[in-house]
C-alpha cells in the first residue's frame, strides 16, 4: 500500500508541476497528492512497527540501548535541575528496584 499510494503521489506531484494548474482543479489535484502522502507514511510507519513488533526481545531496557527506565518524569526532572540530585534520585530508584 505504501509503494502504491507514493508512486501515485510522485505522478500527481509531477502532473500538477507540469501541467501548472491554478483553479480548483490544481488545488484539488495538490490536497489528493499531501493525502496520498500520508497514506504512505502511515502504512510504512505501520509496517516497521509490525516488523519491530515480530522481531524477538534482545533483552535491552524498555529506553533503549544504554538508557535504563529511571522511572523518573519530565517534570521531577524539570523541577530539580541539578545534575547530583537527578544521578542521587536515580541511584535511590534503583537500588529500590534491585533492593541493594
Amino acid at each position: 500500500m505504501a509503494v502504491a499510494a507514493a508512486l501515485a503521489a510522485f505522478w500527481l506531484l509531477a502532473a500538477l508541476v507540469v501541467g501548472r494548474r491554478q483553479d480548483l482543479l490544481g488545488v484539488a489535484g495538490a490536497l489528493l497528492c499531501v493525502l496520498l502522502a500520508t497514506v504512505a507514511g502511515v502504512a510504512v510507519t505501520a509496517a516497521r512497527q509490525r516488523d519491530a513488533d515480530v522481531r524477538p526481545d534482545s533483552g535491552q531496557p524498555s529506553g533503549g540501548p544504554g538508557i535504563e527506565p529511571s522511572g523518573i518524569d519530565a517534570d521531577t526532572l524539570e523541577s530539580l535541575g541539578d545534575r547530583e540530585a537527578v544521578r542521587a534520585l536515580r541511584d535511590r530508584h534503583r537500588r529500590d528496584r534491585w533492593g541493594r
